[in-house]
Formats: structure tokens, C-alpha cells, sequence
């Protein structure tokens, strides 16, 4: 990709500039150790799928790999950070960002042999990592790249004693994940003066702790609500008050694919009010109320057989007409592409079948699977947010050059470059695009797959030479 790589001709093994680029400022203490993980991150993303020998191509590099792994000098976070300065710069250009978070699990049930694994789903007998990550976002929904990666295990004493965690601390729960994810997202603001920043949580955010320590933060949060919550006043409630407000505002908007469902258009109504919460019956008394801003949309008129859409968003983001709540509610839409991004994970990288001998081995892992994942993402909706520039922004001339006549087979690539909405569309199509009429725009696993030949393309366009017809 297009960055400072300096050699003439790449080796099979270094079709790309862009991992040297991330990793530039990386610091593990070792020179040396710095110039492998940079080599096993090229080697990750030639082939995301395969396991760490057979990504690594030579006995001589697996090994290099796996003591890369098992060095003290090397952890999850020294591995990311390089990738989160860039984040900085990237965050500059923009005027909002948004630091998405959500929470998965990693099942590593399969691989016994791994030590220091916890407790996941709802049996004692599922082994694996919990992983909470804070994407960033623009609100065209590009992903600039991870603020934050938190992983814990739950160990096996805990397991079926949710009643008595609901007794420990805010700061003892594991729904502090969202609060260290808000002051990840507060750090990188302080940094960005001129940037807003707001954090995006699902109905599992909605915790009054996290409203309460919002307040006093720059970063505004935004969360769709899971809580019917008292207000101040009358003993009125969330959902009762927001519904007695006239709508404002009547719009369509398109509901994606998720999982057996058809792509379908919503016909909403927007209603949005201020609204003051209360802290939870047993701390009201000591605790003040929090004044925030209600965001609802409803779907009065769903399909037969399809839930409505509805959403009651609540929001430390001051709203004073219905452009600033149909802002709120675009913001909100942002955060599907956190669960685009743990999907590319698990099934683009498929970091659940690494195997290796401790949990603190996987999450090194990890961070290197997330930055793949991470740039994945990035390419598809770079190629759809600015499909009119030159694709050599992203691209190598000997990558658009060779996909260009692998696809179209011929041996006389243009002059100019195509534009990058084209190149991510001849991407797609060596992944197994068909690009007929009614495909719509090619997603972010199927460009996988596309970018992982292209690194087999581009090497046999110099081993074979340009004036040779394509296989």
C-alpha cells in the first residue's frame, strides 16, 4: 500500500508498505524485536486465515513468531500503541469522531491446552477471553482505528453469581469496561483541542454510574437506553414522557442485514425532549439528578411479522432542533460497524482458532489479528466514502497495475490510475465478487479474500514480468 516503502521490487513476502507505516514508532525495547513483529503483522495480513506456521511460510519465521509471542518484552498494548498514535493524526482532519465500544467473546473451548482461559456464555464448560474494544470512527463511519482493546477472564468461581456482582463497586464490575473505555475516549480528546469526540455504547451502556461520570468529561456520550428510568418531577418515567411528545419529524431509513433478514426500509418518527434522571431508587436520596437529552424513534407501522425499529437514545450532547436529533440518531447508526469489525475478527482472521500455550499469548495475538481486522474495514469504506480519488492513495503502483491486468487480462495496465472506488471493486472481484447489477457494493469479507490474492498477484507480476499475459 502506498506509504514509505522504498524497495523497487517487492518480495512475495512484503506486497505491503502499510504495516511498516503503522508500526513505524514502535518501541518493545529491541531493535530486533521491533523489525519481527513488524514482519509478523506483514505475514498476518498476506494471510489472515492461516494458522501462524503456514502464515509464516519457514520453520526459521514460526519460530521467530512464537518467541516473539511468548517475550515478556511484548505486550497487547506496546503492540497497539504505534497504530494509536496514528489514530491522532488521522482523528485531526475530522471535526467528530466517534469511539465506539461493544463487547465480545472469543471461544477458545476447542484448544484445551492453553492456560489462564476463563469462563464465557452461559456453561462452566466454555473457555475463552472477554474482549471489549473502542473503535474510531468518523460519522461517514470510516474507521480510523482502536483507541482502546481491554480483555479480562472471568474465572470459574464466578461463574453463576451474577446476583452477588450486582453488590461490588461500579469500579469492581465488569461494566467498568464502559467507563475505561470513556476515559480512553477522554485522553485522546484532551489531545484533540479542536475535535469532538463522543463515545457510542448499546442498551448494555446504559448505567447511571457512566451518565454521572460522563457530566464532568469533555467526550459526550451517547447511549440507547435499556432502563425505563425515573425522571425528576412527578414520578414520571423515560418512555412514558418521550412518547407523549408530538413527533417531529417522519423519515425512512435502511435497517441492514442481520443474520436470516432481509435489507428492508423503516418508515420512523423522530421525537426528541430534554430529561433529567434519577439516580437508582436506592442511592436517590444521595445522589443528584443528571440532566440529559432524549433521542426516540419508533417504527408505528413495521411489516407484518418484523419487530419494529425503536430506539430511545439518551445523550450528554445538548439538542436544540430536529436536525441536531437526526444527527444524534446518524451517530448512533455508526456503531453497527463495531460488530462489522469483531465479524472480520472471528471470521476474516479467525483469531478463535489460534492456538497457542497461555491467554496472555492470545492476546498479543490479538492485537496483531485487530489491526488486520482494522485495516480491512478501513480499505471497503475508504472505497465507499471516497470512491473518486486515485486509488494509489491506497495502492502501490505494482498492486493496481497487476490487479488491474489479472483482472481485465491483458498485459497493458493504463496510464493513470483507476480511481479507488474501481480498484476496490477489481479487489472484490478477484475475492469472488460477480458485481451484476443488483450486488450493491462489495463488503468487507469478500475484500478479504480479494486483498489476500492480490499479495500473490502483484509477486508473480514481477517474477513473470508485465509483458506476459496473466494465469
Amino acid at each position: 500500500m502506498a506509504d514509505e516503502f522504498q524497495t523497487s521490487r517487492p518480495s512475495h513476502d512484503t506486497s505491503t508498505g502499510w504495516v511498516r507505516t503503522e508500526l513505524e514508532s514502535v518501541e518493545i525495547g529491541d531493535k530486533r524485536l521491533n523489525a519481527r513483529l513488524v514482519r509478523v503483522l506483514e505475514k498476518f495480513w498476506q494471510q489472515p486465515q492461516a494458522s501462524i506456521p503456514k502464515a509464516m511460510g519457514t520453520w526459521a519465521d514460526t519460530k521467530a513468531a512464537y518467541r516473539l509471542l511468548k517475550n515478556p518484552k511484548v505486550t497487547a498494548e506496546r503492540i497497539l500503541e504505534p497504530h494509536q498514535e496514528l489514530i491522532r493524526s488521522r482523528a485531526k482532519e475530522h471535526r467528530v469522531i466517534l469511539a465506539v465500544q461493544d463487547t465480545t467473546e472469543l471461544n477458545f473451548t476447542a484448544h484445551p491446552g492453553t492456560e489462564g482461559l476463563g469462563t464465557i456464555g452461559s456453561s462452566p464448560k466454555l473457555k475463552g477471553l472477554h474482549v471489549h474494544t473502542t473503535l474510531a470512527f468518523t460519522p461517514e463511519r470510516v474507521p480510523l482505528g482502536l483507541i482502546q482493546q481491554h480483555t479480562w477472564i472471568r474465572p470459574e468461581e464466578e461463574f453463576g453469581k451474577k446476583t452477588k456482582r450486582k453488590e461490588k463497586a461500579f469500579e469492581e464490575k465488569e461494566s467498568f469496561k464502559w467507563a475505561h473505555s470513556l476515559q480512553a475516549a477522554e485522553r485522546l480528546q484532551q489531545e484533540l483541542r479542536d475535535v469532538e469526540l463522543i463515545s457510542v455504547g448499546d442498551r448494555e451502556a446504559d448505567i447511571y454510574d457512566l451518565f454521572k461520570r460522563a457530566a464532568n468529561m469533555k467526550t459526550r456520550l451517547l447511549v440507547r437506553a435499556s432502563w425505563d428510568r425515573c425522571l425528576e418531577g412527578d414520578e414520571d418515567y423515560l418512555w412514558a414522557h418521550v412518547e407523549t411528545q408530538p413527533a417531529a419529524e417522519v423519515f425512512d431509513m435502511l435497517v441492514p442485514v442481520k443474520k436470516s433478514k432481509k435489507v428492508r426500509t423503516a418508515t420512523l418518527e423522530l421525537r426528541f425532549v430534554p430529561v433529567t434522571i434519577c439516580a437508582p431508587r436506592l442511592r436517590r436520596a444521595a445522589e443528584d439528578p443528571i440532566p440529559l437529552y432524549a433521542v426516540y424513534v419508533n417504527e408505528p407501522n413495521p411489516p407484518a411479522g418484523i419487530a419494529p425499529l425503536s430506539w430511545m437514545l439518551l445523550t450528554t450532547i445538548p439538542i436544540s432542533g430536529v436536525e441536531e436529533a437526526m444527527t444524534i440518531v446518524g451517530y448512533y447508526t455508526a456503531r453497527w460497524g463495531i460488530e462489522v469489525f469483531h465479524r472480520i475478527l472471528k471470521s476474516g482472521c479467525r483469531i478463535e482458532e489460534r492456538q497457542l500455550h497461555t491467554a496472555e499469548g492470545l492476546r498479543k495475538c490479538l492485537a496483531l489479528d485487530s489491526i488486520v481486522a482494522w485495516r480491512i474495514q478501513f480499505l471497503t469504506m475508504l472505497g465507499r466514502e471516497a470512491p473518486d480519488l486515485p486509488c494509489d492513495v491506497v495502492f502501490e503502483e505494482y498492486e493496481w497495475k497487476s490487479l488491474y491486468c489479472f483482472v481485465h487480462r491483458t498485459t497493458h495496465p493504463p496510464e493513470s490510475p483507476p480511481t479507488l472506488g474501481e480498484a476496490i471493486k477489481l479487489v472484490a472481484r478477484v475475492g469472488g465478487f460477480l458485481a451484476r447489477k443488483g450486488d450493491g457494493v462489495p463488503g468487507p469479507m469478500v475484500l478479504w479474500r480479494g486483498l489476500q490474492e492480490l499479495a500473490t498477484i502483484s509477486f508473480a507480476w514481477f517474477a513473470f514480468g508485465p509483458e506476459r499475459p496473466p494465469p
